[in-house]
């Protein structure tokens, strides 16, 4: 019977000629690699760094396990060192690792015409275009929180506590927490607005609505995971835990912490 593993593997030198060397070690342990993604693989590896992790995601949402192997620079999702191959492949076979599920962010955009539902592993912006100040109306279970103003408000998952939410002053969330973060960008606080400074925790199945005022409706982007979009007639952009979730094949049940050792002090 044949055992398939998918290969998702960036550009540059260091990442093809480790997914070149992975390969072939995958197919002497009796393996097929997939270069091309195959749903009814048994896991997928992901060679690269964060940006490579998510992408991968984010043209598949695959339902088996993925993996990384981190020839990036942070690499806080790629637990797997390009000379731990084997090591890896050996703790595979023996069963000796955890399945993590991280929880993705459901966000649906409402425009003029039409409704669009995206899902996003560490964050969705809503922001205007040119770096300019955005109003934005923050609803949080329907109540009013505040008239936002700065440069863009920001909904994270626990997964993406650590990227672009940290940059921004925004807290560390411990991944398997069913929570999300509002998180300003920039905010303004002056006699003329008032925004509060820091984030705010709420419960995952807790729903979140960001308005922004009526003359930014065509003038506003959308950012998931780091990836822009513009929806012309844009009205409210409404947020919720996903039922999704990316499954994270583990060897360490403590490489957490040891990242956030490793990556930030």
């Amino acid at each position: 019977m044949n055992k398939y593993i998918n290969i998702v593997s960036n550009a540059n030198i260091e990442s093809r000629k480790t997914a070149h060397e992975l390969q072939e070690k995958l197919a002497s342990r009796g393996y097929t690699p997939e270069l091309r993604f195959n749903p009814q693989s048994e896991l997928t590896i992901c060679v690269g760094g964060d940006g490579a992790f998510i992408k991968s995601l984010h043209n598949n949402f695959p339902r088996m396990p993925i993996v990384g192997i981190n020839t990036g620079h942070l690499g806080f999702f790629q637990e797997i060192q390009p000379n731990q191959i084997d090591w890896f492949l050996d703790m595979y076979e023996q069963g000796r690792y955890e399945i993590e599920d991280l929880k993705l962010v459901r966000a649906e955009i409402f425009t003029k015409n039409k409704n669009i539902v995206v899902h996003a592993l560490n964050e969705v912006i809503l922001k205007a275009q040119r770096s300019k100040t955005i109003h934005i109306n923050v609803f949080v279970q329907k109540n009013h929180v505040e008239k936002f103003s700065g440069d863009g408000m920001m909904i994270s998952t626990p997964s993406g506590s650590t990227a672009y939410n940290f940059s921004c002053g925004g807290s560390i969330v411990f991944p398997t927490l069913d929570v999300l973060q509002l998180t300003p960008i920039s905010p303004v606080f002056s006699a003329a607005y008032r925004s509060l400074l820091s984030s705010i925790i709420v419960p995952g199945d807790f729903d979140i609505s960001l308005v922004p005022e009526r003359r930014y409706a065509n003038s506003s982007l959308v950012v998931v995971d780091g990836m822009e979009y513009y929806y012309p007639g844009l009205k409210r952009v409404n947020f919720k835990m996903s039922n999704k979730s990316i499954k994270k094949l583990t060897i360490s049940p403590d490489s957490y912490f040891e990242n956030l050792k490793s990556k930030f002090l």
